[in-house]
């Protein structure tokens, strides 16, 4: 993976494929005032490799580690009135990265083009819906606890003799 956002990733990226001969710079180009500009291709390894990871990758879930799940894990050591401020916070984040997705799209192009780009506005449509349910669970307090409940359950659920 490359983070497009660092542009030394993808050089380091660009080097690595080139190094493992996946890639191959194809032509250089340069305009007035400009640096010289690479141009890659793909090499037949590069092709090979990249069915295989394709192939490897649609069908079956990877095991990820995105922080979020990791911090809702730890929630509880939070007030559940800061919780749904923070919740809040991030519902307003993900709207906003949602509308960016949506609005992106030049109209007229075909739906292959877009095809990752719909899946990371379901997964946030379905997060924002999910975010939505536990912040109204929050404000309403079917969703709260304090020191008292944790106790209480940790020595109700504990596995230890």
């Amino acid at each position: 993976m490359v983070n497009v956002a660092q542009r030394n990733s993808v050089y380091q990226a660009l080097e690595r494929l080139v190094r493992d001969g996946l890639a191959r710079p194809a032509s250089t180009t340069r305009e007035a005032g400009r640096p010289e500009r690479t141009i890659y291709e793909i090499t037949e390894s590069g092709t090979d490799t990249m069915h295989r990871w394709l192939t490897g990758m649609l069908p079956a879930p990877a095991r990820e580690f995105p922080e979020f799940p990791a911090a809702l894990a730890f929630v509880a050591v939070l007030a559940p009135a800061r919780v749904r401020e923070l919740l809040t916070e991030r519902i307003t984040a993900q709207a906003r990265r949602l509308a960016a997705i949506r609005e992106q799209a030049p109209p007229g192009l075909p739906r292959l083009f877009l095809i990752e780009d719909e899946y990371r506005a379901a997964m946030l449509t379905a997060e924002i819906e999910w975010l939505r349910g536990v912040v109204r669970d929050l404000a309403d307090g079917t969703l709260t606890w304090d020191r008292a409940m944790i106790e209480q359950t940790l020595a109700e659920f504990s596995t230890s003799p």
